[in-house]
């Protein structure tokens, strides 16, 4: 999968793209990252990505010129069909992001992420969007951070990123209920300890424990989640 990232920021990506499982797999060629600064696409020697509102208001919003330059740049460049590429504007007028959107995103060949900022963007940036992601019900300073989120979420599923592919299919959200619980070494931690069907060696009864624990746990903290 090849990713881009449009902003005006591009050092806040620099390192934390860089590290752990997003690295390795950068590295081992499974995922290709590549961040932009709309700055680069701006018509003036300045740089200017944002300007005032028409109508008045407060704050600045930001300017169509950059963002179309780049999309077009990219997308001359990939030479890949446009079915195969999704461009998605991270905004907290999105959609909220979950799972289920992950999965199907991991399946798209190129991704265009443009990073809101301001009190937003020129709405006829929207005319270039295929989708509006929010992670949450709150307010960020910028696109930046929830464009990580899901660039995190999506490259997790891509086969070969994680060691072992079917380790996803245990994470809470992947199938309908929460991941049961987890346990490691020592066996005994403060007086606190690992329940005795996980060190019997039964993996019958070891799958029928943890998949109660799932739906009790699912029940008791996001039981909207069985309701659907």
């Amino acid at each position: 999968m090849i990713i881009h990232v449009l902003t005006i920021f591009p050092d806040m990506f620099e390192y934390p793209l860089h590290q752990s499982i997003l690295g390795k797999a950068q590295e081992r060629g499974h995922i290709d990252i590549n961040i932009h600064n709309l700055r680069d696409f701006a018509d003036d020697i300045r740089g200017t990505t944002d300007d005032t509102p028409y109508g008045g208001g407060c704050g600045m919003v930001m300017k169509p010129e950059p963002v179309y330059k780049a999309v077009d740049y990219i997308k001359e460049e990939s030479k890949i069909e446009t079915e195969n590429i999704s461009v998605i504007l991270t905004c907290p007028q999105g959609k909220k992001f979950n799972q289920d959107m992950a999965k199907k995103l991991s399946g798209k060949h190129v991704l265009i992420f443009i990073c809101g900022r301001y009190e937003g963007v020129d709405e006829r940036i929207r005319n270039l969007v295929d989708m509006e992601i929010s992670i949450g019900d709150y307010v960020l300073t910028g696109g930046e951070l929830p464009a990580m989120v899901i660039i995190d979420t999506i490259a997790r599923l891509i086969p070969g990123v994680l060691g072992n592919h079917d380790s996803i299919k245990t994470d809470s959200f992947f199938g309908p209920s929460l991941g049961y619980p987890q346990y490691t070494k020592p066996s005994v931690f403060r007086g606190l300890k690992v329940p005795q069907v996980l060190l019997g060696g039964n993996h019958n009864q070891i799958d029928l424990w943890r998949k109660k624990k799932s739906l009790e746990r699912t029940l008791l903290r996001r039981p909207d989640i069985l309701k659907n």
